[in-house]
């Protein structure tokens, strides 16, 4: 069993026949928030499609817990505790948040009620509302329900894609604020922020991704006081 939380290792990926990740190699440790970064179009998102079975790597391997998991379909990986937040559609704007929870429950085989219970308890904005219909939350509202959802399995490991996308900047730091809190309850972090600055403030580690390879690794602090990584990617 690895001390690491997911590899990936010399991973090639992409959409039809344009390759968009080049011999990617990352990680990520038990308990971890890692952040990628970089310009658009360097394959950030593409990164999180290709480890939770939405694009099957052209080349490379992917292991979880140090058992491969290359091309394992995404129902497959829920249920080995791998949780991912998209970017656009992450919740069911028809269902209730209840409904919505229930939905992300649907491959456990008990706890339910248990798990749903405790996470009213972690994120009292989604109590107070659990009977209202998804599509009537504002932007940051929405964002902590698709973070429940994903918890609803208990992943160790949780995707996340651009969470801060189209928020209001006073709502940015309280939607970065509950992925420390699910981080703090023991599950490692693997999170694309185009927001390169406040994504890189509350995470452990960083890579910055340059034509679908990595540019930079290093510690958090170390990238955000890189002065060439601050001119290339941090606007300055």
């Amino acid at each position: 069993m690895s001390d690491r939380a997911l590899t990936v290792e010399s991973v090639d990926s992409g959409y039809g026949e344009a390759q968009v990740l080049d011999d990617l190699t990352l990680h990520l440790e038990q308990d971890e928030i890692v952040c990628i970064i970089g310009p658009n179009g360097a394959g950030k998102s593409t990164v999180l499609k290709t480890v939770f079975g939405l694009l099957e790597p052209w080349e490379g391997v992917i292991r979880l817990d140090g058992e491969e998991i290359t091309g394992t379909p995404p129902e497959d990986l829920v249920r080995e505790g791998v949780g991912y937040v998209p970017q656009v559609d992450n919740v069911f704007g028809s269902m209730t948040i209840d409904e919505n929870l229930r939905m992300g429950g649907v491959a456990r085989d008990s706890g339910l009620e248990d798990v749903i219970a405790d996470l009213y308890e972690r994120f009292p904005i989604l109590d107070e509302k659990r009977e209202a219909k998804a599509r009537t939350l504002s932007g940051g509202q929405r964002q902590v329900l698709a973070f429940a959802r994903a918890l609803v399995m208990e992943p160790h490991v949780l995707l996340i894609d651009e969470p801060s996308a189209g928020l209001a900047p006073n709502i940015v730091q309280n939607v970065f604020k509950d992925v420390q809190k699910v981080n703090d309850l023991g599950t490692a972090i693997l999170m694309v922020e185009q927001n390169a600055r406040e994504g890189l403030a509350i995470s452990d580690r960083g890579y910055v991704l340059d034509q679908g390879t990595v540019a930079y690794t290093d510690e958090a602090d170390a990238l955000l006081d890189n002065p060439e990584v601050s001119r290339l990617y941090l606007g300055g």
